[in-house]
């Protein structure tokens, strides 16, 4: 009966113009009604939006800040909706009178993990707290420094492989604090619904906030893990095989200045589809550390805890 009056108030509305307006978070219209509606999809406000909120928001004089700090507080609005950003903004005032990043950053932070589909890390170590890793630590600081002065190749991102406990979570989020990007962690257990097409629906969720928040770093640890059930030895109605091939085609076609590191254990279950060439950068298998790594190590901590040189050192082979 709804879907019938529906369909008649449109085809009535095309002489009396009358418009028919639905709003809706997703799009799931009933097949008869599909042809008579335009859908406009609305993306999150962009930088010269978002700069337009913060005018209008912070109207007093010194609430608004200019050149390079004003870029930090749009860097750290950028991904949030307009509602999301007027109240990241107005908190910002009250509690320093002015707009500024950190108290931007702690509301987004909340935001994402309220969601329950990405987490957000921002720490203060950078790659002066990681010993050894220099050929990788090289070329992705080359990679992103040079994507972000406009280069005209885009970098995509790094697939590491190794051992447990060989560094690759850490240097994913020292990585970010290195190049100035916040550094996305997604969890694709998280994503996994339990109503039919659920969790596709929460994959594409994912991967539109994700280019929202660009630029960022994109981090996917034991991708081999989360990818489990694609290669059909899961009984999961396929849904692992279908969230693999909503992301594999989003990291060879998206745009976004999204920098995408994803970590691995064991390589033989990595499914054969990662491999094809561009869709990462490069490929880099963290091996346990060498002499010269360890001394690097050992000497980091020497400093951070105030240890003589003198005293010895256990064993460490």
């Amino acid at each position: 009966d709804i879907v019938q009056a529906v369909y008649r108030a449109v085809v009535d509305g095309k002489s009396s113009r009358t418009f028919v307006v639905i709003l809706s978070p997703t799009v799931q219209l009933p097949a008869e009604l599909e042809t008579l509606f335009v859908t406009v999809n609305h993306p999150r406000p962009d930088r010269e939006q978002l700069e337009a909120i913060a005018r209008g928001v912070a109207t007093a004089e010194g609430e608004l800040p200019e050149g390079t700090e004003l870029d930090a507080v749009l860097d750290a609005a950028a991904g949030l909706t307009r509602l999301e950003a007027e109240n990241a903004f107005s908190l910002s005032l009250v509690r320093h009178q002015m707009l500024q990043p950190s108290a931007i950053w702690e509301l987004k932070t909340q935001t994402l993990k309220s969601s329950g589909l990405l987490s957000l890390h921002r720490g203060e170590s950078d790659f002066s707290s990681l010993g050894g890793l220099a050929s990788l630590k090289a070329f992705t600081r080359r990679a992103l420094l040079r994507s972000h002065r406009g280069g005209s190749v885009r970098a995509s991102g790094v697939m590491l492989l190794s051992p447990p406990g060989c560094g690759k979570s850490e240097f994913c989020k020292c990585l970010g604090k290195e190049v100035g990007r916040p550094v996305l962690s997604l969890d694709v257990g998280s994503l996994m619904g339990s109503l039919v097409g659920q969790s596709e629906e929460r994959t594409r969720q994912a991967l539109k906030t994700v280019d929202a928040m660009a630029p960022c770093v994109l981090m996917i640890d034991e991708v081999e893990k989360a990818f489990a059930g694609a290669a059909g030895s899961a009984n999961d109605s396929g849904v692992s095989s279908r969230m693999m091939g909503t992301f594999l085609t989003w990291l060879n076609d998206h745009d976004s200045d999204v920098f995408v590191v994803c970590t691995a254990n064991d390589v033989q279950r990595l499914p054969p589809e990662f491999s094809r060439a561009e869709r990462f950068d490069g490929v880099f298998f963290l091996d346990l550390p060498g002499r010269k790594q360890k001394d690097e190590i050992w000497q980091l901590y020497r400093d951070q805890f105030g240890i003589s040189a003198d005293e010895d050192r256990p064993e460490d082979e």
